[in-house]
């Protein structure tokens, strides 16, 4: 039967094991998060990208076949990702919508034209290359002018560009720090047993034959952790699936099993080294170190 002493052993142990495993899947929780965001930074960008768009006025007098004979070739373009066509009534609505105010009372007419919004795959979002479309597009007769916000083109895309960088610059900082948290955890726990590891010595016991139940349990708690923490991800990011569904974080199975199995090894190899150089100190420290 356990004594008093024993039972408080036993739940200090537990409460211990518990504090270490949700420190190591709290870590491991919000460096997936972050390795979400830079496996999905492109997606992400291009989403942005794609919002931008290229209005294409018409000529008034332009008929309704040549509209369409324009259309199915914009369709047809590499860079298209999709396009609207606007008539004038409908871009005179928007307008009164927008302004509170109908223009046509006091003008008499509608001096707006039909056009179409053509949307650009990511890809094509650039100063250079939507010049060039424009340069193309210009040609065609029954154009007459075509409108885009050009600073705002060139401020996007130097945005992205810097964004990406310095979300990769974060990771590496991240990862670090994830690193060195769950280190200090590990350590924590095998410092409270520093006197058990040198009387094990002090009695025979080799180096490895220490070490050994020290490195399992640790990796033990680490895959505890890993676990907790994959799971935690994987309800993320449902819910952000759900709420952001133009993201498509789902769509691609293969990057988000890579995303879980870099986590769930991370903590595992984290675990083991930390143990491992933790319980190699405490072996080679001397016996009246331990108290410092």
């Amino acid at each position: 039967m356990s004594t008093p002493f024993e039972k408080y052993q036993k739940r200090r142990l537990r409460s211990s094991y518990i504090s270490v495993i949700l420190s190591i899947a709290f870590v491991l929780f919000l460096l997936g998060l972050f390795g979400l965001l830079v496996l999905n930074t492109k997606k992400v960008s291009d989403y942005f990208k794609e919002q931008a768009s290229i209005t294409i006025f018409l000529q008034d007098d332009v008929d309704t076949q040549t509209v369409k004979n324009l259309q199915t070739v914009l369709k047809s373009e590499d860079y298209t990702k999709s396009i609207t066509y606007v008539s004038k009534e409908e871009a005179a609505e928007l307008a009164k919508k927008e302004n509170g105010e109908d223009f046509m009372d006091f003008l008499g007419y509608n001096p707006l034209k039909n056009s179409i919004d053509l949307y650009l795959k990511a890809d094509f979002v650039s100063p250079e290359k939507m010049s060039e479309i424009e340069s193309q597009l210009i040609k065609k007769e029954a154009v007459f002018e075509i409108s885009y916000d050009k600073s705002l083109i060139a401020i996007l895309t130097k945005n992205v560009k810097q964004i990406s960088l310095w979300v990769l610059i974060f990771s590496g900082i991240f990862t670090l720090i994830a690193m060195i948290l769950i280190n200090n955890s590990i350590r924590l726990s095998v410092y409270s047993k520093r006197f058990t590891i040198k009387t094990m010595q002090m009695v025979g016991a080799t180096k490895r034959f220490i070490r050994r139940p020290f490195v399992l349990n640790s990796v033990k708690l680490g895959a505890v952790g890993s676990l907790l923490a994959v799971a935690a991800l994987a309800v993320a990011i449902y819910y952000m699936n759900d709420n952001f569904p133009e993201f498509g974080f789902l769509e691609n199975t293969t990057l988000l099993a890579i995303l879980f199995g870099g986590v769930f090894i991370l903590g595992i190899i984290i675990t083991w080294l930390s143990a491992f150089f933790a319980t190699q100190r405490f072996l080679n420290l001397r016996t009246d170190q331990l108290y410092y």
